[in-house]
């Protein structure tokens, strides 16, 4: 099997690299392809002819988006569009990842796939007119709803958590926002098992358990062995351009029906710190 990722080089992409085996792998970054460029696009897949593509790139700086909406729109929809429309030029399927931020966050209860879109961002429309547009284009595409990724190799809250620790005496971390966190490794190999499957339609797909961002916080820190006291806020306190949703936990049933299931968040977490560690040499 041919399978094309772009977006390679971001933490999803490294790690869909890394642990894909038994197929061939055409991985290409931003600096390769700028899936902006619709006629670029559709050169590049119809030269390589893939049997899958997993579209993993995106502007995913939620604050960036909110500051610039025509970027957002150009990468996340736009830029979306313009591979579905070369895969469905060569007869590809598509997996895309997509986000909690969908959902405006006033459920109590975990989000289903088919529970009503309603973003509050910037990013979460670019996200919802995405799906909306690659289902009209590609029906049978496989669209995958994820949340709060972390892992080795760039920028995740983590390894800020991390950073910040090793230098201050206490850090406040919001703790009225609930959600999923999301191992790149365990997700890539999620990723990888719905395309062997060929699955389609939506599916959500993150780490078993749910927390606060101050819950997570308190379990990195704790788990790395610092002494750094977490204290929770309030949203209000710390007040960002881009609203969060409040609640975007979201409900593993669609991801279960293919047989996938994907560890706990806290067992995903130790991992990470190993691997950390490993990266890091200390």
């Amino acid at each position: 099997m041919k399978v094309m990722i772009i977006g390679a080089t971001g933490l999803l992409g490294k790690g869909l690299m890394r642990q894909w085996t038994g197929a061939e792998l055409i991985g290409t970054g931003s600096r390769d392809l700028d899936i902006r460029d619709g006629a670029r696009v559709r050169e590049f897949i119809g030269k390589n002819n893939p049997e899958w593509i997993v579209l993993a790139a995106a502007y995913t700086d939620v604050d960036g988006c909110e500051k610039n909406p025509d970027l957002a729109f150009a990468v996340n929809r736009d830029g979306a569009v313009n591979v579905a429309d070369a895969a469905k030029s060569v007869h590809a399927k598509l997996l895309f990842l997509s986000s909690d931020y969908v959902f405006d966050g006033t459920n109590t209860t975990p989000y289903e796939i088919n529970d009503v879109r309603n973003p509050q961002s910037v990013y979460g429309h670019s996200k919802a007119e995405a799906e909306l547009r690659l289902l009209e284009i590609l029906p049978d595409a496989c669209i995958v709803r994820t949340s709060w990724l972390f892992g080795v190799g760039g920028k995740c809250f983590p390894d800020t958590i991390l950073k910040l620790a090793a230098t201050r005496p206490e850090l406040d971390v919001v703790n009225d926002q609930r959600g999923c966190p999301t191992y790149t490794v365990d997700l890539a190999a999620a990723l990888i098992a719905l395309c062997a499957k060929n699955a389609r339609g939506l599916v959500h797909a993150c780490n078993a358990g749910e927390c606060t961002w101050f819950g997570f916080a308190n379990e990195i820190v704790r788990s790395a062995g610092m002494n750094t006291e977490v204290r929770p806020v309030s949203s209000a306190q710390m007040a960002r351009p881009a609203p969060r949703p409040a609640y975007s936990v979201l409900s593993a049933t669609s991801l279960h029906s293919y047989g996938i299931e994907m560890p706990d968040w806290k067992d995903a977490l130790r991992r990470y710190l190993d691997e950390r560690q490993r990266v890091s040499g200390n």
